[in-house]
């Protein structure tokens, strides 16, 4: 580690702050969601939204502030990001509407994606490769895992003694803190490149792609999979991608040169993360419905019965790095999603008037394990063999798999609980017999099993695709990385 950087824990931490922000607020307002549907008087597919348009523009935009913070700057970028997401997290909190909070996720989104590959970014260049950059990881992936559950905790606690709209308020003072603590300690940074031409083309049309495909998977339960809105949305997802595709294969300075996917390590590690992510953030938002609508427990007790997901999240976190000194990555990411797995079939059987530890506890501890022992070793591998000045690149199609992952998984998981719920209902032996609540259960287990099905598919993904790192694992990947760096 250079002089320059003699302050590196404080660095980690300030940059820790700060994603664990940006994940907290995908699912601190999961506790808040019938606060504000009794508010505002949304449905159930609007209420959706107010996590999809956060997820869904923080994953769309997230190449752009990737690629954007290795052409002018990483520190740059993440203070520009920590400006933006204060504001937006105060004028989120002042939303007069449902409508209007959806419009402002969605900015609040665009300023993570600013935020968050750059702050990634300047881990990678501050951590040399190897023991000690898995162990500032191993932090990393522990507060990006555990952010998501802390949300859970948080949320239940700020929503009932202070209401739902402080959620975004109390965002605005962190976001001061990890500005200024930023602006004080990080190193400045300028680009690496040659040029600093960014490729809005491929910026707006991957984003525009990722919306209409999402939009049109939320939809499509309600209109129809075959009805001719659905396929305008999803055709036009399909076509926007195309267009993507080309105009980087011709661009002279393209948002996501093609050749990094050569790092084969790359490559497997975000097509691990996407159906991860899928089953994962599903599992907050329907879980936070069921402990709330049919346990008829308060948002605190809510928050509460979560907190045990990153207690096991850290334990798992922390000692994952050593593991991985002794096994490498690969055959721990074989066998973590797996564990998930377990965690979700368990909760694919909760009853109706189900029990706290008999019913939730097994299946939250099994999560967190998994998670800490995931998100570690999927960062490492996502990360490795890649240059400074590709860094902000890599962070960006990490969190990219990560959070479009999320968006999609919520989307279909969404359809087909409405989808399961429904159909139920209609062939219930009785007619009128059930229950509207032991509709959605049934639908929540139905999404409960699809969401460990794409954990199975991540740890084949994980099995087939990656590659064991060692000497000569990061040969080939110097080779294979070398004809980006010569541009």
């Amino acid at each position: 580690m250079t002089d320059k950087h003699k302050h590196h824990w404080w660095i980690l931490i300030i940059l820790a702050l700060a994603q664990f922000m940006v994940v907290l607020d995908t699912s601190v307002v999961n506790v808040a969601l019938p606060a504000v549907q009794r508010a505002f008087g949304m449905s159930q597919t609007s209420l959706q939204w107010i996590v999809t348009a956060y997820t869904l523009t923080f994953g769309g935009f997230l190449l752009f502030g990737g690629r954007a913070a290795d052409l002018f700057g990483r520190r740059r970028l993440f203070m520009i990001g920590a400006v933006l997401f204060g504001i937006a997290s105060l004028v989120d909190g002042l939303a007069q509407s449902g409508t209007m909070l959806i419009g402002l996720r969605a900015a609040q989104g665009l300023a993570a994606a600013l935020m968050s590959p750059a702050a990634l970014s300047i881990v990678l260049v501050t951590y040399k490769e190897g023991h000690e950059r898995n162990t500032a990881l191993s932090v990393w992936g522990a507060v990006a895992s555990g952010g998501a559950a802390a949300g859970v905790l948080l949320g239940g606690i700020i929503t009932e003694y202070w209401g739902w709209r402080w959620n975004f308020f109390v965002n605005v003072p962190v976001a001061a803190a990890v500005l200024y603590a930023a602006w004080r300690l990080v190193p400045a940074h300028e680009s690496e490149e040659r040029h600093n031409d960014l490729d809005l083309p491929g910026a707006i049309s991957i984003t525009a792609a990722m919306m209409l495909l999402v939009y049109g998977l939320v939809e499509a339960p309600s209109h129809g999979w075959t009805a001719g809105s659905t396929l305008g949305y999803l055709g036009g997802a399909v076509a926007l991608l195309i267009f993507f595709i080309a105009n980087e294969l011709r661009s002279e300075h393209p948002l996501v040169p093609f050749n990094i996917f050569r790092i084969r390590n790359i490559t497997g590690s975000n097509l691990t993360m996407m159906p991860i992510m899928a089953g994962m953030f599903s599992t907050f938002f329907f879980t936070s419905l069921y402990v709330q609508g049919m346990l008829r427990y308060s948002p605190v007790k809510t928050g509460l019965s979560f907190l045990v997901i990153p207690f096991a999240i850290a334990i798992s976190a922390t000692q994952i790095p050593r593991l991985i000194k002794k096994t490498g990555y690969k055959p721990i990411l074989m066998v973590a999603p797996l564990v998930v797995a377990l965690a979700l079939y368990l909760l694919a059987h909760v009853p109706l008037h189900g029990s706290y530890v008999h019913d939730l506890l097994p299946g939250f501890i099994l999560m967190g394990l998994g998670m800490g022992a995931t998100f570690v070793p999927i960062t490492i591998a996502a990360t490795s063999g890649v240059s400074g000045r590709e860094s902000g690149l890599a962070s960006g199609l990490l969190n990219t798999s990560q959070q479009v992952g999320g968006a999609l998984g919520l989307a279909i998981l969404a359809g087909v609980s409405a989808s399961s719920a429904t159909r139920f209902a209609k062939h219930a032996a009785h007619p009128g017999a059930l229950t509207p609540v032991e509709a959605a259960l049934h639908g929540y287990h139905a999404a409960f099993y699809v969401a460990s099905g794409f954990m199975v598919g991540a740890a084949i993904i994980a099995t087939i695709v990656l590659q064991q790192k060692g000497r000569q694992g990061v040969a080939q990947e110097d080779a294979a990385v070398a004809p980006v760096h010569a541009g």
